[in-house]
């Protein structure tokens, strides 16, 4: 089968998109389809290199880290892939690439899948302009996300979601094209490397870690929407409570909020005790992991959250904040806890870290449930949706035939309906 796939971000950028896509990729091409990936030149130049399109772009860093966009042109590489045909167009971002997904389908008649890996309205913040000063600004902006949304998701053919809480958050936006929950996988093999013992406290002495502490560790981008802050202040909590004595909590990796979080953490006095990293190679990220004794996490915004994933299967615990997109994955005293507030986190951490035995059985489990989450089952349900899709398209034509938008000119179009219709609904 020819597949393209279509991101505003590819290597070198590390996010969860990035790697949804590469093992997507990689899985796909062993299994022996033809897979070619459409994305954004980091630099005003198009080119192709090993199958990979990357189209010229502008820098929008300003507005969103490693943003970038695309200006109205004829592109010459575009129509090359359309001359390919591919007999599936998977997009995988709802900006840039997706007028160049949504016409490349159109002309060589196949269906447009896109996946929604974005909950936007909690990125809201990275917007200039924003109307949240204003009483009824919140509600306007989610209203205005949930119109943007309607109209993309409106030119595909099926929409994929990699949780149940996606699933459910689209229906509010009153989303009517065919959804299928598919989570991420990942590359286990990655995160079942052994580490000896020695090793590992060779890189803890490196790192300015005490030997005896246990460590808490936080693995990802750091931006506000991760909610860092809130982990930081229970730590400096549990330090003055006298329950953080011996403990370190390990950052690993970088992002536009890193500044602010080393200030806060030296305002709550806590740097002796709080190590940041800064950005790690994707290589490395397991060994990260596994100097941990349990995993954190404050975020409320994942749609799936792959660090959770990636930490299970590590034989780390995971300590996370209460959210809907991990049911099913870290489940209360079995592999983990769900925290709601500072006393919980508090209760479950002791219960995780006075009992050593007891904490490695809970990462056993862990490790049982991240194999759920391998690249081949990704893989497996990828195929079946383009199947069904290609099937469902052959025998009603007319209705994908009415789904196509063209151009980048097109695009913007209707992001700018979707944010005038939630203004005027709201003054109404």
């Amino acid at each position: 089968m020819k597949i393209l796939l279509t991101t505003d971000w590819y290597k070198p950028v590390v996010n969860g998109v990035v790697t949804s896509v590469i093992n997507l990729k990689n899985e796909l091409e062993r299994r022996g389809h033809e897979v070619r990936v459409l994305t954004l030149s980091r630099t005003f130049a198009s080119y192709e290199e090993e199958g990979v399109y990357y189209i010229k772009s502008l820098n929008l860093e300003k507005i969103y880290p490693n943003a970038r966009a695309v200006l109205p042109h004829a592109e010459p590489l575009i129509q090359e892939l359309i001359w390919w045909r591919p007999e599936v167009v998977h997009s995988q971002c709802e900006f840039m690439t997706f007028s160049y997904a949504a016409k490349i389908a159109r002309k060589c008649n196949c269906p447009l899948i896109h996946t929604y890996h974005t909950v936007y309205e909690d990125y809201i913040h990275y917007l200039p302009g924003r109307f949240s000063q204003y009483k009824t600004g919140a509600k306007l902006e989610k209203k205005a996300v949930a119109c943007f949304s309607r109209m993309v998701l409106g030119k595909t053919s099926q929409v994929i979601v990699p949780t149940q809480k996606v699933e459910n958050i689209l229906k509010k936006y009153g989303v009517e094209e065919p959804v299928a929950v598919m989570p991420t996988g990942i590359e286990l093999g990655r995160f079942k490397e052994r580490i000896s013992r020695e090793e590992i406290d060779r890189k803890k002495k490196e790192l300015g870690i005490p030997l005896e502490n246990k460590v808490l560790v936080s693995v990802g981008r750091l931006a506000k929407e991760k909610n860092l802050e809130e982990l930081l202040e229970y730590f400096s909590k549990l330090i003055k409570e006298g329950a953080g004595k011996n403990l370190t909590f390990l950052i690993a990796g970088d992002g536009p909020d890193r500044e602010n979080l080393e200030t806060l953490a030296k305002k709550l006095q806590i740097t002796d005790q709080v190590i940041f990293t800064g950005m790690i190679a994707p290589e490395e990220v397991g060994r990260y992991y596994k100097l941990g004794d349990v995993f954190v996490c404050a975020s409320s915004s994942e749609t799936q959250g792959i660090t959770y994933i990636e930490a299970l299967a590590c034989g780390l615990p995971a300590l996370c904040r209460k959210d809907e997109c991990l049911d099913q994955v870290v489940t209360d005293g079995y592999n983990g806890f769900q925290y709601e507030n500072y006393e919980y986190f508090k209760m479950h951490l002791n219960y995780i870290l006075e009992d050593e035995e007891r904490r490695q059985e809970m990462g056993r489990r862990g490790q049982e449930i991240s194999q759920l989450y391998s690249t081949w089952n990704f893989c497996t349900a990828a195929e079946r949706i383009y199947r069904e899709t290609i099937e469902r398209q052959e025998r009603y034509p007319e209705i994908d035939g009415e789904k196509r938008t063209e151009g980048v000119r097109g695009r913007w179009r209707v992001f700018a309906h979707a944010w005038a219709k939630g203004i005027m609904k709201r003054g109404a």
